[in-house]
């Protein structure tokens, strides 16, 4: 019988360690952090965000633009979910205007089954958690 020596990091060690990174990052360059999950309904379903996923500011009309997608193919690609499973992952946007009370997530594509979530509250740490389970999904 062999045992391992190695030193793995457990999952949620190593999840919390880049969270941290992340909200670091968006305490010093002011970015706002989404943690988004989808849980698949079907037998199977493919899943993307498109870098023209904005955060729109609903009093000014600023979009806030995608900078950084982790754990989630970005279009052209896909990343394939069978029943049941959920994926998680995180988007980076750029900072909301100081002024901005509520907005909406908005995926802007040139198809139909763009991702929408509106009238979301602005919070005072700028990380924020969705559910995009409900969303109709092409």
């Amino acid at each position: 019988m062999t045992t391992d020596t190695s030193t793995k990091a457990p999952v949620a060690d190593t999840e919390l360690a880049i969270d941290q990174e992340l909200l670091t990052a968006v305490d010093e360059a002011g970015q706002v952090i989404v943690h988004a999950s989808i849980t698949c309904r079907a037998s199977w379903e493919l899943v993307r965000i498109w870098k023209s996923t904005f955060l729109i500011d609903r009093a000014s009309g600023f979009q806030s633009r995608l900078l950084h997608a982790s754990n989630i193919s970005i279009a052209p690609n896909w990343t394939p979910i069978v029943q049941g499973q959920t994926i998680r992952f995180t988007l980076v946007f750029e900072a909301l205007p100081k002024t901005c009370t509520a907005f909406d997530f908005a995926e802007i594509i040139p198809e139909p089954g763009g991702f929408f979530i509106e009238n979301i509250p602005r919070n005072q740490s700028d990380v924020y958690r969705i559910d995009l389970s409900n969303q109709d999904l092409f």
